[in-house]
């Protein structure tokens, strides 16, 4: 494998590009108690990213889109983290989905995201769903959930398994059930609001429906990235996958960068009861802090320099990104998961009582955290995954 040693230049991704997040940041955070109540993005704060082009990182530039690169796009999703984990739930959610442009024929990716600056992409899973073939298409019929900025999405992504019209699976070369993703204007689904949550409130992850509906043919795709790819672009060459992954790790870094900064100010004047010094006098407190940081900063710069060091290769002509690859960033990114839940857990903790209140920093930012380790790309079992390849093990690498 062509390897380089990752320099601050090639860590730091595109300056100008994270600026626009930096900007951003503090509307963000000042909308931050809005999002949680309303359980969405507000109007203004969408005009904002919108005008920022930051849901278009990952749109090739073919539909009017950015197509920056993975180190990028991990910068951007941290910021805006340290300012809303929702906010950046969102944008890391659409700008996954936005790669899907890569695959469609290019009149159908400049209908969805080429004419419409504002286009959003979202998807979620449906376990019972299905798509039967007919004349120019698909019908669709299905419930599919987790739609992470569904509400704010201008089209939806319902992954589907293919029938025949006498109800028999349509089976691909290697055995298994062909499924496309069907997408589809969001005006057409029926939504049900089911996004009650601990935490991550702002995504509206909420659930959609489809009825017998027509999808078009070439409004459907596969999301195997090296099936269909229309784009000869690096990023392309980088699995939506591994994006998720760099992204929501981003998401939970963010949220522990802010809660550590947030307990620094704690410790400095939360005098405890029963105590005549403040919380920065502790040895226990120092200690744990101390390495609560470390901890937080050694998984950032594994995933950064893994992430940089996979896009050094793959940005090679001819470059292809590897198993190897794959499973590097998945366990980097899930490390991140889990060391910044620890941290935040740390911080939250170390508060004591002034944490659990609605309008304290910490209290919000520790659901949210432990909301990102409940989702897919979160999961403990992907260690599992990652153990299993490195022994020569049968290793499951469908969420690699």
């Amino acid at each position: 494998m062509d390897t380089a040693i990752p320099t601050s230049s090639t860590l730091a991704g595109d300056r100008a590009v994270v600026a626009r997040a930096e900007a951003l940041r503090p509307a963000v955070e000042a909308a931050s108690n809005d999002i949680e109540d309303k359980r969405r993005l507000p109007a203004a704060l969408l005009d904002k990213l919108h005008e920022a082009r930051l849901f278009r990182l990952l749109l090739p530039r073919s539909s009017n889109g950015i197509e920056t690169d993975p180190v990028t796009f991990f910068h951007v999703i941290e910021t805006l983290a340290r300012g809303d984990a929702s906010t950046a739930w969102c944008v890391s959610q659409g700008g996954g989905c936005s790669m899907s442009a890569a695959y469609l024929d290019p009149r159908v990716a400049n209908e969805i995201f080429g004419k419409d600056p504002r286009a959003v992409l979202a998807w979620g899973p449906g376990p019972r769903v299905k798509a039967i073939e007919t004349d120019g298409g698909y019908r669709v019929t299905g419930v599919w959930a987790f739609a992470s900025g569904g509400r704010h999405a201008t089209w939806l992504g319902a992954h589907c398994p293919i029938f025949r019209t006498d109800g028999s699976a349509v089976i691909g070369p290697d055995g298994t059930q062909v499924e496309r993703t069907m997408l589809v204007p969001a005006a057409e689904v029926t939504w049900t609001d089911i996004w009650d949550t601990v935490g991550l409130r702002g995504t509206a992850s909420d659930q959609f429906a489809l009825n017998d509906h027509f999808v078009a043919a070439d409004h459907s795709m596969t999301r195997d990235f090296e099936k269909e790819c229309r784009e000869s672009g690096p990023l392309y060459r980088m699995s939506a996958m591994t994006c998720y992954e760099v992204g929501f790790a981003g998401v939970a870094l963010g949220i522990a960068r802010a809660s550590l900064d947030a307990f620094v100010d704690v410790a400095r004047n939360k005098v405890p009861r029963g105590h005549k010094s403040p919380l920065r006098d502790s040895a226990v407190v120092q200690s744990n802090a101390a390495q609560a940081e470390v901890n937080v900063r050694a998984a950032r710069a594994f995933l950064l320099q893994a992430v940089a060091d996979v896009w050094h290769t793959v940005a090679q002509p001819g470059g292809k990104l590897t198993v190897d690859q794959r499973i590097t960033i998945r366990m980097a990114s899930t490390h991140a998961i889990h060391k910044a839940r620890e941290a935040v857990d740390f911080a939250y903790n170390a508060a004591g009582a002034s944490a659990i209140f609605g309008s304290h920093p910490l209290e919000r930012r520790f659901r949210d955290v432990h909301t990102v380790t409940q989702q897919l790309q979160g999961r403990l079992s992907h260690f599992e995954t990652v153990g299993a390849w490195m022994l020569g093990a049968d290793a499951d690498l469908t969420f690699v």
